[in-house]
């Protein structure tokens, strides 16, 4: 089911919290008197006053569980949403402040999860399956297909079905609980400086636990913070000394989850400032006791049993980041204790949000740094992104892990505001280094970057085409990068490049039948015929499956065959406009009898075709009329000259001679009366492989016009030899 079909036509939907500021709950106040009542005073105000008569609404409370659960957690905290009652909405006062309501109250509430909301008013509209599928839970009694949740991207690495050691971030469960088990030591610091002062003691690589005092004296550390206390195991020593360090603190916290095997997309302290707070010389009285306060505040407002406003995470947030030696430093504090609920904005992550995934960062706070506004913000415009399939991170923990793996992230070095000097200096900063990526983000910068010499704009015309037609085929004459091009395109359509078997490449050939290509009958391995379905039909199932993830079919030489006989049926379901379930058709081989296909609306289909294969009839008029046509050309230029240039050493007036002599050919193929612009000889030819080695840039010219452009010439000029020796040879003369 695609996102047009799932709930189309249905009103908005209001999911509105009954606790605010610390009141008790008001459900049944509310559901008495037939009103909803917006406590949050000139909040939520515009939202409110657009609530309309008629429409549905549903009274919610979110918090988290991580015991009683009707699913396995694999020992995650998982969001819960309860919905207590529903109703329609009578009529809005117009204040932004009260709607009346005539409800229907739930004897037991209805527990939803993992698609939840933090905010007291939530409006849903039914435009993805995740919105429909609560909607049809809250209003219609349907049940939640919860194995579905657990296995989309975005809670996958938490939830799914993959068995653990397939599994990323597995250090976060022994981070969370290390930062539970903090929390006891609040207001018994003696108890923990002295563990931490044993630890040192046992263990190489810990010693930055002494302070400067107003004095002069340099003395072992009397105070700690929680956050100073997770970074002694997370600085820039080896991955061998972080896990005897935390090793050591897990047996004093008695922490029973398992040290991690690796710290994958960890952000890491500069040892030489790796104190959250400054010498006892520099600090306030209080300044531990605010990061404290913060820790305690963000646990809080991640676990909480109610959605709240935030007020004390805010307040907790704003104290901490004007202070000495914290900074925005405390985003990395606070992804250490709850990396699935908290983004961290070292330098990387800041760099790999702005410039990769496109997010500007206000910086409203102090120093420069982000207040708890700002800070909030980006949590939730990130973890709305994550939940999009085809976004290139689907978490916090995916997030930073790219951002560390970024390709600029070694050029920037790691910005630590007003953090006071340390007595580290026989620790090794070098000795971090970055796991590789794993999620590799990809766009029209990363085709341009691999190699394509088209203009920016033109890039961007084509692929907007691909969304827009859904059919598209690239079209030129040889050795212009057709099935190069079509398949980064796609690359660029998912925003990523390691797309699995979302991206599909077939050939079509003479041969070639609907049989073969959507379904057919075909012989088993028991002698009986079986009906198997080809790869169009097994994308278009694929594509079905996951309405949301973009799926793409490349078909090289789509000219190759016969379309009209290859497609069936589904040329017409190709259409753009009859990607629904109402335009399905029957196919000639059924697996039910009143079973119907038609081609999701997340599936694209790029096409290549030679146009200089005379052997090839004209395409069929349908199949025109349901592709958008891209015509390349041979395209050299300044753009292939300095990335040939750069990618494979070739002197640039090497390069300036190879493109005169093939532009003087091309020349001469589109004036002659039996050729013409579409037998043109592409860049392709003298374009180097990736990873090829050219010692001898003339040698490497040579040997192409005498493999490669010579016989392509020949079989242009097969009835006139002389031309084809002739042009071959002026390629070659004084070179």
């Amino acid at each position: 089911m695609n996102a047009l079909t799932e709930g189309t036509g249905s009103k908005v939907c209001w999911f509105v919290g009954a606790s605010y500021g610390g009141t008790k709950d008001q459900t049944d106040r509310f559901v008495d008197k037939g009103v909803w009542e917006n406590g949050y005073g000139n909040k939520y105000l515009d939202l409110v006053q657009s609530i309309k008569p008629g429409e549905r609404i549903a009274i919610k409370s979110t918090y988290t569980r991580k015991h009683n659960l009707p699913f396995d957690n694999r020992g995650h905290v998982a969001s819960v949403m309860a919905i207590k009652a529903i109703g329609i909405v009578t009529k809005n006062h117009g204040d932004g402040r009260v709607v009346e309501v005539d409800w229907t109250k739930f004897e037991e509430p209805r527990e939803w999860y993992f698609y939840t909301y933090r905010s007291t008013v939530w409006r849903v509209l039914p435009d993805d399956w995740c919105a429909a599928g609560l909607i049809s839970f809250t209003f219609d009694g349907q049940p939640q297909d919860i194995d579905r949740f657990r296995n989309d991207p975005y809670w996958y690495e938490r939830f799914g079905d993959a068995p653990d050691e397939k599994k990323r971030f597995l250090w976060t469960k022994f981070y969370m609980e290390v930062a539970d088990k903090l929390l006891d030591y609040r207001d018994r610091r003696s108890e923990l400086v002295a563990a931490l002062r044993k630890i040192a003691g046992r263990v190489e690589g810990l010693t930055n636990l002494h302070d400067r005092y107003k004095n002069g004296n340099v003395a072992s550390l009397q105070d700690i913070c929680p956050f100073t206390t997770m970074g002694i195991f997370n600085r820039g020593i080896t991955e061998a000394n972080r896990k005897v360090i935390a090793s050591e603190l897990a047996k004093f916290l008695k922490v029973e989850e398992p040290v991690p095997e690796s710290f994958e997309g960890i952000p890491v302290l500069n040892n030489l400032k790796s104190w959250f707070f400054g010498f006892e010389k520099n600090r306030e009285p209080d300044d531990i006791d605010s990061l404290w306060r913060i820790f305690a505040e963000a646990l809080r407002f991640s676990d909480s049993e109610h959605s709240g406003d935030g007020s004390a995470f805010i307040d907790a947030y704003d104290n901490v980041t004007d202070r000495y030696g914290i900074g925005s430093n405390i985003t990395m504090g606070l992804y250490w204790i709850r990396p699935w609920s908290f983004p961290t904005l070292d330098s990387r992550s800041k760099n790999y949000i702005e410039k990769n995934l496109g997010i500007k960062i206000d910086l409203n706070g102090p120093k420069g740094n982000c207040n708890a506004l700002d800070y909030l913000s980006l949590l939730n415009k990130l973890e709305v992104h994550f939940q999009e399939p085809t976004y290139p991170v689907h978490s916090f923990p995916e997030l930073s892990l790219a951002a560390w793996s970024y390709q600029d992230a070694e050029k920037l070095d790691e910005k630590q505001e007003d953090l006071p000097d340390q007595i580290n200096e026989s620790d090794n900063i070098a000795d971090y280094e970055p796991v590789p990526v794993v999620v590799e983000p990809y766009g029209i910068d990363d085709i341009l970057s691999d190699g394509c010499f088209l203009e920016r704009l033109q890039l961007e015309t084509i692929l907007e085409r691909l969304r827009t037609k859904k059919n598209l085929v690239l079209q030129g004459p040889p050795g212009t990068g057709k099935t190069w091009l079509a398949k980064r395109l796609a690359y660029a359509l998912m925003t990523q490049k390691n797309v699995g078997n979302r991206l599909r490449v077939v050939q079509f050939h003479p041969n070639l039948c609907y049989e073969d290509f959507v379904r057919g009958w075909r012989p088993s391995g028991e002698g009986r015929l079986s009906l198997i379905d080809g790869p169009f039909m097994e994308m278009v199932q694929a594509a079905a499956k996951a309405p949301k993830v973009k799926h793409v079919i490349v078909i090289e030489e789509i000219n190759r065959g016969n379309p009209a006989q290859i497609f069936g049926e589904m040329l017409t379901l190709l259409e753009a406009d009859k990607r629904t379930p109402t335009e399905g058709l029957e196919l000639c081989y059924r697996r039910e009898d009143d079973e119907r296909v038609f081609v999701p609306d997340n599936l694209y289909v790029i096409g290549t075709m030679n146009i200089a294969d005379r052997s090839l009839a004209l395409v069929d008029l349908a199949l025109r009329r349901r592709f958008a046509f891209v015509d390349l050309q041979p395209t050299l230029g300044q753009p292939w000259r300095e990335w040939v240039h750069q990618k494979f050493a070739i002197a640039l007036e090497v390069l300036d001679e190879i493109e005169s002599r093939m532009a003087a050919l091309n020349e001469d193929i589109a004036s002659d009366a039996s050729l013409g612009k579409q037998f043109q000889v592409g860049h392709s030819y003298v374009t180097p492989p990736t990873g090829a080695r050219i010692n001898d840039a003339r040698e490497w010219f040579k040997q192409i016009v005498q493999t490669e452009i010579g016989p392509l010439l020949e079989e242009y000029w097969f009835d006139a030899n002389d031309k084809a020796d002739n042009a071959k040879q002026r390629l070659l003369d004084g070179f």
